[in-house]
């Protein structure tokens, strides 16, 4: 049996630590990427404080398209270049943006939303999608965030076949 017991740690980057090594766990223990990627973003959604949304987008036929997420509904489809994952996706680049307000461009998916951070998800040099949380807080991300999920991004391409769930 899994743990989902709420993950608590002395500091942001122990608590990140942890969250991977769970989420390799669980990885490293099923091969159905749609399963995976639902669980990492449940687990995100669960253990991250101060987010009201957790998931990913994946590339299909040359635009994000929503995935398996935590929080309210979402927007279903994204074109590259547009907003805060559609820049990330283009610019091949983790954006973190403190006021999604200021953002020229920012997609309004929740308007409870005012802080967000982006990591495109590139494997072989292939784009695949982005993984997106956002917060109610102003300032939420900063660089421990942009390591760490940049990180997690890179024990996805460990073990996942993107080509399972992509259109590209």
């Amino acid at each position: 049996m899994l743990n989902n017991n709420k993950i608590v740690a002395d500091s942001k980057e122990n608590f990140y630590k942890m969250l991977i090594y769970r989420i390799e766990s669980y990885l490293s223990a099923e091969k159905d990427v749609l399963a995976n990627l639902c669980n990492v973003a449940a687990l995100l959604y669960d253990n991250l404080e101060d987010i009201n949304w957790a998931g990913f987008y994946l590339m299909k036929d040359g635009e994000l398209v929503l995935g398996p997420f935590g929080g309210k509904a979402a927007c279903t489809r994204i074109k590259i270049g547009k907003g805060v994952c559609g820049s990330a996706a283009r610019d091949r680049r983790t954006y973190i943006v403190p006021n999604v307000h200021e953002f020229e461009g920012h997609i309004a998916c929740d308007s409870a939303s005012n802080s967000e951070i982006v990591v495109p998800i590139i494997k072989d040099d292939v784009l695949y999608g982005v993984l997106d949380i956002d917060s109610p807080k102003f300032n939420r991300f900063d660089d421990i965030d942009k390591i760490f999920l940049e990180k997690l991004v890179k024990k996805l391409n460990k073990y996942l076949d993107w080509k399972e769930v992509t259109r590209i």
